[in-house]
This record gives structure tokens, C-alpha cells and sequence, in this order.
């Protein structure tokens, strides 16, 4: 029985043996204790964006150079493993981190930035919820303020108009949707909020003619004692309209909305109720 054990035991400590001996260089690299080495490797790694290899290296070397003075240049590299794995919680985490660490080093204004940037990235399409779009243009508009000299400043701004035109896309098509499901006193109130959000915006020309537009339809399917008022509501909407816009391509809609409306208008004085009225 002992026998059988020790030769039970002399097989594993073999195979144990042997499969050590079949561990690849990087295994046997992350077991050893040589942090030097480490480091030298990781940095190679990462010149290759051989991030899946360089990220763990450097990840155990942020602890054991803590307070050194390789510290900032590890933790800086740390920080561009996890944007280069496309991890962008991680990768803004870790930059913001650094700025806040290391405000005076030479890495400082590229890792505020890039964390504006990762939010930036993470930002996702219009019709989607915008949190991280806010987010992105209130940590980009925080690096311009902090570097307001940097050569980055000019790719934060457009970015940030990048992401506004987004917020006016989204609002857009939120005040549009109300219009398209006939809720015209929505789309109304939709249209002007976002004109006002918006005030440059590419489609305030078009939410002007709709507002027009969702007036005239909006009294048209209301009682007969709120027509004349909200009819009156569409003639303003198109005299502001064709005030401000002289040479747009919805004047001759507007024209003929506004005309519908002033026959309706005729025709409400005609009507026994207004008369009564």
C-alpha cells in the first residue's frame, strides 16, 4: 500500500514537473518575482497593443512601484491597456484617476482628456437614453476649462458640438413623435422647448413650420369654443415663422396652412355657436 502511495505521489510530483516545464514564457514571466523584468515585458507588450498580455503585468506592477518613481509612467500605461481592450469604464476611471493623482506630470492633460474622450466613446446613438452624452460634454467642457491653452481644446470643442447635435437630434424626434401620433398640443409645447434647448439648431427651421403646422391641426379637432382661439394661435406661429425665415423652402405650405386657417376663421363667424357666443 505504501508503495502504490509513494509511487502515486512520484507520478504527480512528475507530471508537476513536467508541466511546469511546458508553461510558456509569459506564464513563467507573471510567476516570477523579477519586477524589473515586468516591466521591461509589459512595456514591449503594449508597443506591440498586445493589450491582453500587458494589461495583468502591469496591473500587478502598479502595486509594487507605489510611491516610486516609475509609478506615474506605469499607472499612465495601466490606464491606456484598459482603452486599448476597449474597456471604456475602466480606461475613464483610470485616466480621471491619474489627472487627479498626478496633476503636475507631463501626462496630465492627455489623461483628463482621454477620460472626456472615453465618455465620448461610450456615448451611444440618439435614441437611446443621453446620460453618458451629458456626461461626455461636461468632462469635455471640464478639460477645456483646466487647459484652456492646449492644443487639444479645438477636437474637445467638436466633440462637444458632436454631441450636442445628438441631444438635438434625440429632442427632435421626441417633439416629432407627438406630432406623428396627432398629440399636437405635446408636439407644440415639444417644439418650442426644443428650439429653446437647442437655439442653433439644424432643425429649427422645420420645427417653426411644424409648429405652424400642429396649431392649425390642433384647433381644427378641438371644441367648437376653443377654435377661434387656438386658430389664432396658428396665425402668430406663421407670422413669426415667415418673419424669421424670408426664403424658406416650407413658405408655400405655410402660406396654404395659413390660408385654411383664416377660412376656417370665416366660417366660425358664420357658425350659430359663435354668433351666440
Amino acid at each position: 500500500m505504501f508503495k502504490k502511495l509513494s509511487f502515486a505521489l512520484l507520478v504527480v510530483f512528475t507530471a508537476s514537473v513536467v508541466l511546469w516545464g511546458c508553461k510558456s514564457p509569459y506564464e513563467k514571466l507573471r510567476r516570477s518575482t523579477d519586477s524589473a523584468k515586468k516591466f521591461e515585458k509589459a512595456k514591449e507588450y503594449y508597443e506591440k497593443k498586445d493589450y491582453f498580455r500587458a494589461l495583468p503585468l502591469f496591473e500587478e506592477l502598479v502595486n509594487v512601484y507605489r510611491g516610486t518613481g516609475d509609478a506615474e509612467q506605469i499607472y499612465f500605461y495601466y490606464a491606456y491597456c484598459h482603452y486599448g481592450m476597449n474597456d471604456l469604464i475602466s480606461a475613464r476611471y483610470h485616466f480621471k484617476v491619474f489627472a487627479e493623482t498626478y496633476p503636475k506630470s507631463k501626462y496630465a492633460e492627455e489623461a483628463l482628456y482621454m477620460s472626456a474622450y472615453c465618455y465620448y466613446k461610450d456615448s451611444p446613438t440618439y435614441s437611446l437614453a443621453q446620460e453618458n452624452t451629458y456626461k461626455a460634454i461636461e468632462a469635455l467642457q471640464l478639460f477645456i476649462n483646466i487647459y484652456p491653452k492646449s492644443g487639444r481644446v479645438a477636437a474637445a470643442n467638436d466633440l462637444i458640438d458632436q454631441l450636442r447635435t445628438k441631444l438635438e437630434t434625440k429632442s427632435f424626434n421626441a417633439a416629432k413623435l407627438y406630432y406623428n401620433i396627432r398629440d399636437y398640443k405635446a408636439a407644440i409645447i415639444s417644439f418650442n422647448n426644443s428650439a429653446d434647448d437647442f437655439p442653433d439648431s439644424k432643425y429649427r427651421e422645420e420645427m417653426a413650420f411644424l409648429i405652424i403646422k400642429s396649431h392649425y391641426l390642433y384647433a381644427k379637432n378641438s371644441v367648437e369654443a376653443k377654435k377661434e382661439e387656438r386658430y389664432k394661435a396658428a396665425i402668430a406661429a406663421y407670422q413669426n415663422f415667415v418673419d424669421t425665415y424670408t426664403t424658406s423652402k416650407y413658405l408655400d405650405d405655410a402660406q396654404n396652412i395659413y390660408d385654411a386657417t383664416l377660412k376656417q376663421l370665416d366660417e366660425l363667424k358664420k357658425s350659430p355657436i359663435t354668433k351666440l357666443n
